[in-house]
């Protein structure tokens, strides 16, 4: 009686280390995952401030159209890094990949924090920024794989798509924290012709040294119990030829992400830009509004990542596609019209409420759909290729159709490609239910 209640506790303090080792790795793997997205929305946040610097032109629309085709240049390498990123992950290790990946970002961030301005070098600097936000692109076209990677093998069976979450519950963060800093600067410490002149640079420095700090912390992570596994049970085939055998998940992985990487990129990168340009409102009212929708979206990533353990991944992506296609054109056009700045907060809470069936879950849809020596590549590659083509583009896209006076074609554009998605999760399977996440072949 006394073994079996030692045998008790000694399985109880088992679990209780279990638990808190899976919660640790989580915590270090997200808090990674958000100083790489503060680098990279960083760009956003302070665009209004930094575009005339580098773009001498006297009209904003087209200063701002600039800023928006280096943004999407840097999604051109993303596919690049997912391969890249995703083949170390495969082949030596997801820590040592998502260490690579957030010093890569540093680097990015830095340059950008000591680029001189058009009037001091001329087009040098442009070209300077664009290579820096390259470096960046390459970052996290392997961030993504191999994140989704390590937060889907260090989750527990029941729970993976609660934890996988907190990955868009990070990335959302990350931009969370570029518009605190944001805040802060616009309104206790510098003025906005300050802001214009060099204060633009400081959240560059911050990313640079946040980076730093995040590197030091993966060093620490232990590696996933999937990937030792697999390392001894086979040969790791993380390369495009390996890549290929699975040609049915990868045509998934474009067709579940096109539509919600649209969607994503609409309502955080171009929102702020849409906000404060076409609705109208201040840059003070701009800034509010938005980190007011980015706090509603991430307190709603955890929720339906739950959701979606109980009823399955599916039912949340239909959520998200048939709401999206329907909704899409009525919020965007009621919101270009609205001179409310509430009315205006809860019109994009209203897009995130189905926006977030996707950003919740998508991570853990596509581990799930490979086995374990190819999972990083798997997820990373197609996934950066896709958002290359529909997520990247979608502010250029949007600010094209404004300067030819039609921005409204941008609202079907979202709207068509959005449906294109829902067609495809009516017809893939659920993959809670059929998971290749304990295959290793």
């Amino acid at each position: 009686m006394i073994d079996h209640a030692a045998s008790l506790n000694a399985e109880d303090r088992f679990d209780v280390r279990d638990a808190e080792r899976r919660i640790k790795a989580i915590f270090i793997g997200s808090v990674g995952n958000l100083v790489e997205w503060y680098d990279f929305y960083a760009y956003t946040a302070f665009a209004l401030y930094f575009a005339p610097a580098f773009f001498p032109n006297s009209n904003p629309v087209v200063q701002q159209l600039n800023a928006a085709v280096i943004f999407a240049a840097t999604f051109l390498v993303r596919p690049l890094g997912g391969w890249l990123f995703g083949y170390l992950a495969d082949h030596h290790g997801r820590r040592l990949s998502l260490t690579l990946s957030v010093v890569c970002m540093c680097f990015g961030s830095l340059i950008i924090a000591v680029t001189p301005t058009y009037a001091s070098i001329g087009f040098a600097a442009p070209a300077i920024l664009a290579l820096a936000r390259v470096i960046e692109g390459l970052s996290l076209g392997g961030e993504y794989g191999a994140s989704a990677t390590y937060l889907s093998e260090v989750a527990d069976a029941t729970h993976r798509g609660f934890y996988s979450s907190f990955q868009y519950v990070t990335l959302i963060g990350g931009q969370l924290t570029a518009i605190i800093v944001l805040l802060l600067l616009q309104n206790l410490f510098l003025t906005p012709e300050e802001l214009k002149s060099w204060g633009w640079r400081i959240p560059f420095v911050i990313g640079a040294l946040l980076a730093i700090f995040a590197a030091v912390m993966r060093r620490t992570l232990h590696e996933t119990e999937a990937f030792v596994e697999a390392k001894k049970a086979v040969n790791p085939t993380g390369s495009i030829r390996g890549l290929l055998n699975y040609p049915r998940e990868l045509a998934l992985v474009v067709g579940l992400t096109a539509g919600g990487t649209a969607a994503f990129y609409t309502f955080t990168t171009y929102m702020q830009t849409f906000v404060r340009q076409s609705v109208g409102f201040t840059e003070n009212q701009t800034t509010f509004i938005i980190f007011g929708s980015l706090v509603f979206a991430t307190v709603l990533q955890p929720i339906y990542g739950a959701i979606s353990d109980r009823i399955g991944r599916k039912p949340v992506l239909m959520f998200f596609g048939i709401m999206g296609t329907i909704a899409t054109i009525p919020i965007l056009t009621t919101l270009k019209e609205t001179k409310s700045p509430f009315i205006a907060f809860l019109l994009i809470c209203a897009a995130w409420i189905f926006v977030a069936g996707y950003t919740s879950i998508n991570a853990i849809v596509k581990a799930e759909l490979f086995p374990t020596k190819i999972r990083a590549l798997g997820v990373g590659l197609p996934y950066a290729i896709t958002v290359s083509l529909f997520g990247g583009t979608a502010p250029a896209v949007a600010l094209y159709f404004k300067t030819l006076g039609h921005e409204d074609w941008f609202y079907y554009y979202l709207s068509g490609m959005i449906f294109l998605s829902l067609i495809i999760y009516t017809t893939m399977r659920d993959t809670k239910h059929e998971s290749a996440m304990h295959r290793h072949e």
